[in-house]
């Protein structure tokens, strides 16, 4: 993973604090707009999750300063699959 330790430890925090099982489940039932065009209902499940993060933070919007593979990466060890 090439995102620093400090910014991983910022967006884990913030994203545990929104990945509540209600969230879940609605992803899971697929109750989400335009959910007739998600292939990978994790994938789309953990950017929707980095985005709201960053949304309530724009310090963690990490666009320009890492891949989106280097985020992703990064996505993937926080929030566990649907």
């Amino acid at each position: 993973m090439k995102m620093s330790q400090s910014h991983f430890e910022q967006l884990s925090d913030a994203i545990k604090a929104i990945d509540t099982e209600e969230v879940r489940k609605r992803y899971r039932a697929r109750d989400i707009p335009r959910a007739e065009l998600v292939k990978d209902i994790d994938v789309r499940y953990r950017w929707d999750l980095y985005y709201a993060a960053t949304h309530f933070n724009r310090e963690l919007y990490f666009d320009g300063i890492y891949a989106d593979a280097h985020i992703d990466t990064a996505l993937r060890k926080i929030v566990t699959a649907l």
